[in-house]
C-alpha cells in the first residue's frame, strides 16, 4: 500500500511538471510573436513604471500621461487608486496602444487595502504564521478587486537598530522569524494560482540590507561583510524568492561601495544566479536618478549601469526611457539585455492573465462587496488583538474589571487618523475606531468612561507637524500646557483607574522617520507624571512602530500594552484585551534597549573575546559600560499574559547524534494562572564552536500553543542538520561537528537548555 502511494505521488508530481512545462512553452510562445512586433521604443516603455499622477475618473484620456500610454511608452502604474479609474486607463493602453499591451497595476498595500491590519511590525509580534497569512489573502482580495494587480510588499529588511523608522514596516531583528513571514506573506498575496483575480503579485523589498543603514537614518550607507549579509540579512529575502515571489525592489543604500540599483552582484550573480530568480526586479523610488547623487555617474551611465546589473523596470525616474536608445547605439548596452528586461515585464503580465483578460482585476460588482467588509473587519479585530505585547502588569492590574470609572486620557486616545499606522494609503482614516470609541462600546453600560486630551504629541509644534503628515493631524490643542493637563488630572481624580493612550504618533515611524531618540516625547512624560501623581493606578497603553526606550516608564507603571498601531479595529481590539475578552499572547520581534546608548542592541549577537560574565554589570576590561547593564530592558521573544507558564526540563531523544540523523527536543509547558491563554515557545540552538564565530544563540524554531488554567502540553522540536548550517568563511552553506545548545523557553532570555554532541 505504500509503495502505491509513492508511485501515486510522483506520478502526481510528473504530472504537474509536465503541464508547468507546457505553460512556460504557451507563454515563452506568445511573448516571443509579440515581442517580435515591438519597436525598440515600445520595449523600452515597458521598463517605464511612472506614479498615477493627474488621472482623475473621467479624465483619464486629458491626463498628462495619458499620452505616453498611447504611445506604448508606459509599463504599468502605480498608486492610482479604485476599479473605475484603473479600468479607463486599462482601457487607453488596450484601445489606443498599437500593440494593445495592458498596464500592470503596483500599489503600496502594506499591511491590509482598505481593512488595516496591525503595522507589520505588529503582525509578526503575533508569531502566528496562519495569521500573517491570513493578512496578506485580505489584502490581497480587497486591493484585486480594486484593481490593483502588484503589491510592493512584503518589506523584509532586518532591522536592528529602531533608530530606523522603517523598522515599523518589517518583521524585526530575526533572519529565522522574518524568513517565516516573507513566506507567508507572499503566499497570502499570490495564492496557489497568480491568474485568478483575487491574488495580487508580491514584490519582495528592500533588496537588500536596507534596514542596516548606518545611524539608523533613512537612505543611509550600509556596509558590512559578506559572511554577514548572508547569514543575517539575506535569508528573509531568499525565502520570499523560493516561495515564488513574481517581483523584487532594489534598496536605496550602497553594498560594496555600489549602490543596490547597479550592483550587479547583488542582483545577477546572487538574486538570479545563485538563487535562480525567475520574475523581475524594479526600481524603489527614482532609484536610478539617486544613483547620480551617489556619485555614480550622470542619468545616462547610470541607466544602463542598472539595466546591466539586472534592473527590468525603472520606478518614476524615466532614465530608460530617455537614455537607453542612445546607449544601445553607443554599445554601452545591448539589445538582448533590453529584451531580456522587456520579456519579464511581460512574463508577469502573462501570469496575471492580463493578456487574457486586461480586465479581469476591474470588476465593479466585486469593489462594492468584497472590500471593508464586516467579515474582513472582524478578521482585522481578532488579528490586531493577537498582535499586542503586555510588557507590564504588576498586580494584576489587567485587565480592567467592568463597572466603575475609568479615565482615558493622552494625545493617541480620540485619534482614529492615527489608528491604522504608517502605510495605510487606502485606508479610510474617518472610519477606524479610536480607543475613546472601543472603549466605549466594549465597557457596557455600567462602565463610566471619560476622557481628555491631557497633552500634545510634543512640546514642538513644528515637530509634531512632520510627525501627524498624510492626514494623521493630532489637532493641536493650542491651550497653555498647565490647562491641558489640569483637565486631565480632574478627569482622573474621580477614576477608578487611569488608562494612558501615550507614545508615537503613526508617521513617528516609517518611511524618513528616523529619530535620534526613540523615548515617549517630553509632553507625555510630563502628563504621566501628572497622573501618577493623583494616585491613581495607571495603565499606559503605548503607540509604537519601533522598538522604544521607555525604561523610566517600565519602573513608574504598573501596566503597560504596547498596542504598536493596530489597523481599521483599533479601538475594538485594544479595548478586548483591556477587558481580558482576549488575553495577550503577542510576544517581541525586535529587543527593546535601556537606553539608546546600547543600540544597535540584538538578542544573536556574537561572544566578544573579553565578555562579560554572566550576571554581572560592569567588569574593567570586558565588553560593556560604566553607566548602564548589557541588558535589554525586554528580550527578544518576550511578552506577557494575564496568566503564567512554566517549563520543564529540555529532554532530547539523545544527547548524542551523527550525519543526517533527527533529534527531537521536548519540554512541558503547563498553564500555572487561572485563565486560558496563548504562548510562543521558543527554539534556540548555539553552535558552541566554529571555524567562524557563532551568535550565542539563534532561533530555529517555534510553536503557538493554547492551554486552559492547569493544563500541560509536551511541545517537541524536530532537531536535523539543515538547522544547524550556516555560511562559512567561504560562503559554503553547511553544517560542522561539534557540541550543540539546545534551549526553549518563552523569550530569548529565559529558556531551558541542554546539550547535544553532533557528528558528521
Amino acid at each position: 500500500m505504500q509503495s502505491l502511494m509513492k508511485k501515486l505521488f510522483f506520478a502526481c508530481c510528473l504530472l504537474m511538471v509536465v503541464q508547468l512545462q507546457a505553460q512556460d512553452a504557451k507563454m515563452k510562445s506568445f511573448i516571443d510573436n509579440l515581442m517580435k512586433q515591438m519597436t525598440l521604443d515600445e520595449k523600452l516603455g515597458q521598463l517605464n513604471l511612472p506614479g498615477a499622477g493627474d488621472i482623475v475618473t473621467g479624465q483619464a484620456s486629458n491626463s498628462g500621461i495619458a499620452q505616453k500610454i498611447a504611445e506604448g511608452k508606459v509599463g504599468g502604474l502605480f498608486n492610482i487608486k479604485s476599479v473605475e479609474k484603473i479600468k479607463e486607463v486599462q482601457q487607453l493602453a488596450v484601445t489606443k496602444s498599437r500593440l494593445k499591451i495592458p498596464l500592470i497595476f503596483g500599489m503600496d498595500v502594506i499591511h491590509g487595502y482598505r481593512t488595516v491590519f496591525p503595522i507589520p511590525l505588529g503582525l509578526s509580534s503575533t508569531w502566528d504564521m496562519q495569521l500573517v497569512e491570513r493578512s496578506a489573502r485580505i489584502a490581497a482580495i480587497e486591493a484585486s478587486a480594486d484593481g490593483i494587480n502588484w503589491t510592493f510588499s512584503p518589506m523584509v529588511d532586518i532591522a536592528r537598530d529602531p533608530r530606523w523608522g522603517r523598522m515599523a514596516e518589517g518583521s524585526g531583528e530575526d533572519v529565522f522569524l522574518g524568513a517565516e513571514i516573507a513566506k507567508a506573506m507572499v503566499k497570502g498575496y499570490q495564492g496557489s494560482d497568480l491568474s485568478k483575480n483575487n491574488t495580487i503579485m508580491a514584490c519582495v523589498k528592500h533588496y537588500a540590507l536596507y534596514g542596516a543603514a548606518e545611524a539608523g537614518r533613512d537612505y543611509n550607507t550600509t556596509d558590512m561583510s559578506r559572511i554577514r549579509m548572508y547569514n543575517e540579512h539575506f535569508p528573509p529575502y531568499k525565502a520570499a524568492v523560493d516561495a515564488g515571489a513574481g517581483s523584487v525592489m532594489a534598496s536605496f543604500n550602497e553594498i560594496d561601495g555600489v549602490p543596490a540599483t547597479g550592483n550587479k552582484w547583488l542582483l545577477t550573480d546572487v538574486l538570479r544566479k545563485q538563487w535562480g530568480f525567475k520574475g523581475f526586479l524594479v526600481t524603489d523610488y527614482t532609484g536610478i536618478n539617486e544613483m547620480v547623487d551617489h556619485g555614480i555617474g550622470d542619468l545616462k551611465t547610470v541607466s544602463a549601469r542598472a539595466l546591466d546589473a539586472g534592473i527590468d523596470m525603472d520606478m518614476v525616474g524615466e532614465g530608460f526611457l530617455t537614455t537607453l536608445k542612445a546607449s544601445l547605439k553607443e554599445g554601452k548596452v545591448s539589445q538582448q539585455l533590453i529584451d531580456a528586461a522587456c520579456r519579464r515585464i511581460l512574463e508577469a503580465k502573462y501570469k496575471l492573465g492580463l493578456f487574457e483578460d486586461p480586465y479581469r482585476y476591474c470588476d465593479v460588482k466585486r469593489a462594492a462587496t468584497e472590500v471593508y467588509t464586516d467579515a474582513h473587519r472582524k478578521e482585522a479585530r481578532e488579528i490586531a488583538a493577537q498582535s499586542f505585547v503586555l510588557l507590564k502588569n504588576e498586580g494584576n492590574i489587567l485587565p480592567l474589571k467592568r463597572g466603575g470609572k475609568i479615565a482615558l486620557v493622552g494625545p493617541l486616545a480620540d485619534s482614529r487618523e492615527n489608528m491604522p499606522g504608517t502605510w495605510s494609503v487606502a485606508a479610510e482614516f474617518g472610519k477606524a475606531i479610536s480607543l475613546l470609541e472601543g472603549l466605549k462600546a466594549v465597557a457596557g453600560s455600567n462602565t463610566q468612561i471619560v476622557y481628555a486630551k491631557g497633552s500634545n504629541l510634543d512640546y514642538n509644534a513644528k515637530f509634531e507637524a512632520d510627525a501627524t503628515m498624510f492626514g494623521k493631524n493630532l489637532k493641536r490643542d493650542e491651550r497653555p500646557v498647565e490647562q491641558i493637563i489640569a483637565e486631565a488630572v480632574a478627569a482622573a481624580k474621580d477614576a477608578d483607574v487611569i488608562v494612558a493612550a501615550v507614545g508615537e504618533s503613526a508617521e513617528m515611524s516609517g518611511e524618513a522617520s528616523s529619530r535620534s531618540n526613540i523615548d515617549i516625547p517630553q509632553a507625555q512624560k510630563d502628563l504621566l507624571k501628572a497622573l501618577k501623581a493623583t494616585g491613581k493606578p495607571v495603565v499606559i497603553v503605548l503607540f509604537a512602530g519601533r522598538s522604544m526606550v521607555i525604561t523610566e516608564e517600565a519602573k513608574e507603571y504598573p501596566a503597560i500594552l504596547n498596542v504598536w498601531f493596530p489597523g481599521s479595529e483599533a479601538g475594538y481590539a485594544i479595548a478586548d484585551v483591556l477587558f481580558g475578552d482576549v488575553n495577550p499572547s503577542g510576544k517581541l520581534s525586535a529587543t527593546w534597549p535601556q537606553n539608546i546608548g546600547q543600540v544597535p542592541l540584538f538578542y544573536n549577537h556574537k561572544n566578544t573575546g573579553r565578555p562579560l560574565g554572566e550576571g554581572k554589570w560592569f567588569q574593567k576590561f570586558r565588553s560593556n559600560y560604566l553607566d548602564v547593564s548589557n541588558d535589554p530592558l525586554y528580550p527578544f521573544g518576550y511578552g506577557l499574559s494575564y496568566t503564567s507558564f512554566s517549563y520543564g526540563n529540555v529532554v532530547l531523544s539523545s544527547n548524542k547524534a551523527k550525519g543526517n540523523q533527527k533529534i527531537t527536543a521536548t519540554v512541558a509547558v503547563t498553564n500555572t494562572g487561572k485563565t486560558a491563554g496563548k504562548e510562543v515557545v521558543q527554539l534556540y540552538i548555539r553552535d558552541v564552536v566554529g571555524s567562524v564565530t557563532r551568535p550565542v544563540k539563534e532561533l530555529k524554531g517555534f510553536q503557538k500553543i493554547s492551554l486552559q488554567p492547569g493544563e500541560t502540553k509536551q511541545v517537541s522540536f524536530t532537531i536535523t542538520p539543515e538547522d544547524l548550517k550556516f555560511y562559512n568563511y567561504d560562503l559554503k552553506y553547511d553544517w560542522e561537528a561539534g557540541e550543540f545548545h539546545i534551549m526553549v523557553g518563552g523569550n530569548s532570555r529565559d529558556v531551558q537548555k541542554a546539550s547535544i554532541y553532533w557528528d558528521k
